[in-house]
């Protein structure tokens, strides 16, 4: 298994990888209001039934992922290769405040539990401390329970609560966004 620069060639591949998002918890968020004061509490509970969700590449990620790859834009996309076929993948770009913004990993699902994510997530802070960048940041969706644990595991913060980033009703459908960083020394 390698890792490499990812190349224009390889945008179809990288969007073909089996990255389907699994998962039986979810991090549940409540929300307290007192005298003006906005708090929340994270909890993890099981999921009502196991999710299994496809996690296709989105026009904006994939535009991003043509012009990083094609060298086109700033930002950070390498591939893991097995036996000449792209497993894995990440994106990042720069941001604003001096950030760089992981915009998508996946890994096939064969591939899973090889390390493979977690050596990409440690290239990324790499670059960006190579960038000089201040923090390497992420946002996740409360149901997306491996991404929390393996966030966690490789002390990323969470900074933050989003209730109405993809609907107004994102806490109803137990859906919030999760804001994480990572802080380059």
């Amino acid at each position: 298994m390698t890792t490499r620069p990812a190349t224009a060639a390889d945008v179809p591949a990288i969007g073909e990888i089996d990255s389907v998002i699994e998962s039986t918890s979810y991090l549940h968020v409540e929300q307290s209001v007192a005298e003006g004061t906005v708090g929340w509490r994270l909890e993890r509970r099981p999921l009502r039934e196991k999710l299994i969700e496809p996690h296709a590449l989105d026009d904006d990620t994939r535009f991003a992922l043509r012009q990083v790859a094609g060298g086109g834009d700033e930002g950070l996309c390498i591939v893991a290769e097995h036996d000449g076929e792209v497993v894995a993948s990440l994106l990042a770009q720069p941001r604003e405040a001096d950030t760089l913004l992981l915009l998508d990993l996946r890994v096939d699902c064969a591939r899973r539990r090889e390390g493979l994510a977690t050596v990409m997530l440690f290239q990324m802070i790499e670059h960006a401390k190579n960038a000089g960048h201040r923090a390497a940041s992420v946002v996740t969706l409360t149901n997306n329970d491996p991404a929390y644990q393996m966030l966690t595991k490789l002390g990323w913060h969470l900074s933050g609560i989003d209730t109405r980033r993809n609907t107004n009703h994102d806490l109803v459908k137990e859906r919030a966004s999760l804001v994480w960083y990572y802080e380059i020394t």
